[in-house]
């Protein structure tokens, strides 16, 4: 079993190679501490969980069961990916679970930000354990960990919610990646032959779009947030600032302004998009957008995405502003 301590002289993860060699070490690994045993994976989609279950899948096959928990603060296709990917392409033993009424109706009417964050991650706590309580003889947890969860939180990847999981699941915890640094995991990922906008899938918060529908979360609101950011996507991998900007996403907050459309007055919500580079998130500076493609995204917005009225460019540096809204 490895250490929890990165070795000074570990060879960093950067090619087709190195990276070929880490999954065959791994799988004979991840075979001995298994052995027979059956595993289990909450699988978020992404990129460390995702390779993890690519990992394990590799080793061990049909011992694994992944649970994919859709809270519905996902991103626009994203379990139909996980959906696609793992139980069609990879023949994973993957169990998906819609609890998108269930979380939103414990969110209806909150509006503090960390409120909402415990309130998510306390639910995917109870869904995920009361699936683990169905199956029969898992001894093992695997998990997504990174080296960086090492060193900034002792071990324990809190979205993950290992540390909250009821005392009678008495796991053993699996934890392959867990010396490397993200962009070796993303190398490991292509070479497990994951696609590439699983792998290089930009950072995404635990709650989803949970906090970028800022203030208390409607269902209306939510979807205006998620079209929009399906947009912005789409629109930034067209014009291949996909690969430029560090991470990208829009923001519907909670109030309205007056508009026009038809001549009409409306009163509707703007959406805000934000669009920063970043080394480590511990700063960060907006991407200048060309014209042309902010205003493709503001006219696709427009005629696309209900209850809108006005899109905003969100040009604020990381301080004294914060990468998201809460």
């Amino acid at each position: 079993m490895q250490s929890n301590v990165r070795p000074d002289d570990m060879v960093r993860i950067t090619n087709s190679r190195l990276a070929q060699k880490f999954i065959d070490e791994q799988v004979a690994e991840i075979k001995t501490q298994v052995g027979d045993g059956k595993v289990l994976l909450a699988l978020s989609g992404g990129v460390d969980s995702s390779v993890v279950a690519a990992l394990l899948i590799k080793a061990i096959g049909k011992q694994l069961t992944c649970v994919h928990v859709n809270h519905g603060l996902l991103r626009k296709g994203e379990p139909e990916q996980v959906i696609e990917v793992f139980g069609k392409q990879l023949d994973a033993n993957l169990i998906y679970i819609d609890a998108t009424d269930r979380f939103l109706d414990k969110l209806a009417g909150v509006s503090d930000p960390e409120t909402k964050r415990k309130i998510i991650g306390k639910e995917f706590i109870d869904v995920f354990a009361e699936e683990a309580h169905k199956l029969e003889g898992v001894k093992f947890l695997a998990q997504g960990t990174i080296y960086p969860d090492i060193l900034e939180s002792h071990g324990v990847k809190a979205h993950h919610n290992v540390g909250g999981l009821p005392e009678d699941l008495d796991f053993e915890l699996v934890e392959p990646v867990k010396l490397l640094f993200k962009d070796e995991v993303r190398v490991v990922g292509k070479e497990l032959g994951l696609p590439d906008n699983m792998v290089y899938r930009q950072p995404f918060p635990g709650p989803g779009l949970g906090v970028r529908c800022v203030g208390a979360i409607t269902r209306d609101r939510l979807e205006a947030v998620r079209e929009s950011d399906a947009i912005l996507r789409e629109e930034f991998d067209i014009a291949g600032l996909n690969t430029k900007v560090w991470q990208y996403f829009t923001v519907v907050p909670p109030f309205t302004s007056t508009g026009i459309k038809d001549g009409k007055r409306t009163d509707n919500w703007p959406v805000i998009i934000r669009a920063v580079n970043s080394v480590d998130a511990t700063a960060a500076t907006p991407e200048e957008i060309p014209y042309e493609v902010l205003f493709k995204i503001r006219d696709r917005i427009f005629k696309e995405v209900k209850g809108v009225n006005r899109v905003l460019y969100d040009i604020s540096t990381k301080e004294p502003a914060t990468i998201e809204y809460e």
